[in-house]
């Protein structure tokens, strides 16, 4: 206990009395309104004491930065020993348009790449394919075959830059792909570094961009980690992400109880599957996101880290410190950002991106001002990444370990989402777990109310957005846009006929048939994909291997 049961009750009593004269004084002038609530709903006291935090205990609850429960960072010194990884999100058109950004990115001080690849690439079909029409390139990269990925990283030296790849479904073709190239550059997947989102089961509940049924892509899942425990040590082999749920319209601690409940289902594949917890666990990230509501989001990070820790030492015994630690990557709530005045969003950003740095993010993403009506262009990326260094560099909060930790909202805050989020991942586990509660629709109807509450909130002016409902001025029609040239999918088209007319097609045959006994058995199928990428075989040539062994995920949500 951090208080003394008599000081709490004598405090709690002089609170009651202030709160009381309080009263008296908003009868003759009335606060602005009658009830004040965080961006997630949850009430927010008026004035928070001691008496909101008397059972919280400083060395189970707390304890020390880099120490279990990591409540208050995973590094002893966090931001004092380095920075976080400037990751900027960007992908679009071509391989070689990308490079090119990837270039001016590294050039103005980014740390890390972080892919976006197109519709097309994220759903497993090839730019010619009929369903790929009029997507080619539009909201990231078109990546065919390891022909793309060569151009992609070409001139970037894949030893010392760290790389995240949002993809799920294809995540184990992207991968080889990755480890193809840089083998081509000479560097061994032993040194490799980065992260493949691989999150299957939010796809299910907030995204769409899913390929195979819940069983064979936990199977693929599983099977990554394992190949990469032994063949790619410093890649982390999957980032649950909680940002996609929370752009679909959840709580901050929906957020991080969907988020937590999909970690354990994998963690509960994988050592079914056979693998020891504590060989697998240490290269587990997330992936959260930053709203407005700067010291909610701040309490939600903290709740996260000591929630996963108490999971996975209490409930599957782990014993490695690094298996309890919740590293996590964040990127700047897309959702909050409006068309509407743009430059406002540049205020937004800035926002949270502090939100992030105070609650001990590992590595951050800024949106761009202009990101609500298109690409980003070069200068939109660079306010986006000199936030990120102004607030590492200038504002001070990079010098003190979890700098708001002993406030008494925090506290109350931290301990309260943390409770919410358990409470859901209780409710999850007596549905069934994870993927039956996704089945079920219970997961995507929580996200779908609390949705509907927060816009009907805006709609009412209850929840103020600067420039949408109130603070609106005549605007011009914005000018300079980044837009894809829609020639941009006939050339991809082009690369597949020369791609496939110069390949050893013998070679690529063999390779998938290969590929396609280990899918139909239960060995390990990563060493299968990556002679198949090797051979040039494309994406959606080793996908359709897939879909006609595992079937397609058809969505029977019953609402």
């Amino acid at each position: 206990m951090m208080f003394n049961k008599d000081q709490i009750s004598i405090l709690k009593d002089a609170v009651d009395k202030e709160n009381a004269k309080t009263q008296e004084k908003l009868q003759k002038r009335p606060e602005r309104k009658t009830e004040f609530t965080t961006g997630s709903g949850s009430v927010v006291n008026r004035l928070y004491t001691p008496v909101d935090i008397a059972d919280m205990d400083y060395a189970n609850d707390l304890g020390f930065p880099g120490q279990y429960p990591y409540t208050r960072g995973v590094q002893p010194t966090m931001y004092r020993g380095q920075f976080w990884t400037m990751r900027m999100y960007a992908g679009f058109a071509t391989a070689e348009e990308s490079n090119k950004r990837y270039k001016f990115l590294v050039e103005q001080g980014s740390s890390g790449l972080s892919v976006a690849f197109d519709l097309p690439t994220q759903i497993g079909y090839d730019s010619d394919h009929p369903l790929s029409e009029g997507e080619v390139g539009k909201v990231g990269v078109a990546i065919d075959s390891l022909a793309d990925m060569e151009i992609l990283f070409d001139g970037i030296p894949l030893d010392k830059v760290s790389t995240s790849m949002t993809i799920n479904a294809p995540a184990s073709v992207l991968l080889a792909m990755y480890i193809a190239v840089a083998e081509k550059q000479g560097t061994s997947s032993e040194k490799l570094r980065g992260t493949i989102q691989n999150d299957i089961l939010k796809e299910y509940i907030a995204r769409g961009t899913y390929i195979f049924p819940t069983e064979p892509s936990m199977r693929l899942i599983t099977d990554i980690f394992a190949y990469c425990s032994k063949e790619v040590p410093q890649w982390n082999t999957i980032s649950i992400s909680g940002y996609h749920i929370r752009e679909a319209g959840s709580t901050a601690a929906q957020e991080v109880g969907f988020t937590l409940a999909d970690g354990v289902a994998y963690v509960e594949a994988a050592i079914k599957a056979g693998l020891d917890v504590d060989e697998f666990a240490p290269r587990l990230s997330f992936f959260f996101n930053a709203h407005n509501d700067l010291l909610e989001e701040v309490s939600k990070y903290r709740a996260a880290r000591r929630l996963w820790a108490r999971i996975m030492k209490d409930r599957f015994g782990a014993k490695d410190p690094k298996s309890m630690q919740l590293k996590f990557h964040t990127q700047t709530g897309g959702s909050t950002l409006t068309a509407q005045q743009p430059d406002n969003n540049i205020v937004r950003v800035a926002i949270q991106t502090l939100a992030a740095v105070l609650g001990g993010t590992q590595s951050l993403h800024t949106n761009s001002r202009d990101e609500a009506m298109a690409l980003p262009t070069e200068d939109s990326v660079r306010i986006a990444l000199r936030t990120q260094q102004i607030v590492a560099n200038e504002s001070g909060v990079t010098d003190i370990v979890d700098p708001l930790a002993g406030s008494y909202y925090i506290e109350a805050k931290t301990k309260e989402i943390e409770d919410e989020a358990y409470a859901y991942i209780k409710k999850i586990d007596d549905i069934g777990g994870a993927t039956k509660a996704i089945d079920s629709g219970y997961i995507q109807q929580e996200i779908m109310d609390a949705a509907y509450d927060y816009q009907k909130k805006i709609e009412n002016n209850e929840l103020i957005v600067v420039g949408v409902n109130k603070f609106q001025i005549e605007e011009e029609a914005p000018k300079g846009l980044l837009r894809v040239d829609p020639a941009v999918g006939e050339m991809q088209k082009q690369k597949l006929v020369e791609l496939k007319a110069k390949r050893d097609n013998t070679k690529v045959e063999e390779t998938l048939s290969a590929l396609k006994k280990a899918c139909e058995g239960s060995e390990n199928v990563m060493p299968y994909v990556l002679d198949a990428v090797k051979t040039y075989a494309t994406l959606g040539e080793i996908c359709d291997v897939m879909r006609a062994v595992f079937g397609e995920y058809q969505q029977t949500v019953n609402l």
